[in-house]
């Protein structure tokens, strides 16, 4: 056995996240697997020291509007295959999926939609929730034959324990019901959520916190960036854990580390 860590970050943009210092983070967190959401660049945009990340094969998955959504993978041991998108145009045209067989597993890599909408009218949440089934749907299949992983920013608070004020937050997207019920559907077909299992009840654990007010020095944040597992891939979960001292974006690393062959 092997034991590989798998990073997946939101990095708010790629090209800022640069600017304070990206390239430094990632040497100083080493993962064998990093995932990206919200790179907001096409490829030939990103600054050269993180396009061709020394030590790492690097994949990219824009949107086709500029400056907007897109995702990314680097791997220090090249994936046997690579698919970029579900084969599903509306949510292609904005870069929001990856997926990798290596080393025996599958890979994902997910920039889940924002619901809320450009006037904060929810009128993003259909499309947010299709996209968890599309993605869904791929990933039961994967798992038929492969144990599978799911990173991503999910932009959806599960449980009360996973945002700092539940109370305030019913009506707002991140957490409506209609949402965090979506979530329970791959909870409820077996799929796993390893940091919780290994932090029962504790609070007071976010990967992502508002620019405004102080709301990271003061820990007002949710925990919107997940790894779920397949049930066969339990039992080679070493250890993962949420990276709050990590900056650079208005989100922190989460953190996966596996025993795989």
């Amino acid at each position: 056995m092997r034991t590989k860590t798998i990073v997946s970050w939101n990095v708010n943009g790629i090209r800022a996240a640069c600017r304070k210092g990206f390239v430094d983070r990632v040497r100083e967190m080493n993962p064998d697997v990093l995932f990206l959401q919200e790179v907001r660049a096409f490829e030939d945009q990103i600054p050269e020291e993180a396009r061709e990340l020394k030590g790492y094969y690097s994949y990219f998955f824009p949107a086709q509007r500029p400056g907007y959504s897109g995702v990314a993978a680097y791997f220090k041991e090249p994936p046997s295959s690579v698919q970029s998108g579900l084969g599903i145009e509306k949510f292609d045209v904005e870069g929001r999926f990856h997926a990798f067989e290596w080393n025996g597993l599958v890979l994902m890599n997910g920039y889940f939609p924002n619901g809320s909408g450009k006037n904060r009218d929810h009128s993003r949440v259909p499309y947010k929730l299709d996209f968890y089934r599309a993605v869904q749907e791929l990933a039961e299949n994967a798992r038929e034959t492969k144990p599978v992983a799911v990173f991503g920013d999910w932009n959806t608070a599960f449980a009360e324990i996973d945002l700092a004020r539940p109370k305030t937050n019913h009506k707002t997207s991140g957490f409506l019901p209609i949402e965090r019920e979506e979530m329970s559907r791959w909870f409820d077909a077996g799929w796993r959520d390893p940091f919780r299992e290994r932090h029962v009840g504790e609070e007071g654990h976010y990967t992502w916190w508002s620019q405004r007010a102080g709301a990271r020095q003061r820990n007002v944040g949710w925990r919107i960036d997940y790894s779920l597992v397949s049930e066969s891939l339990c039992d080679h979960t070493v250890d993962a854990d949420i990276l709050p001292d990590v900056t650079g974006s208005d989100h922190c690393p989460i953190r996966l580390a596996l025993d795989i062959e």
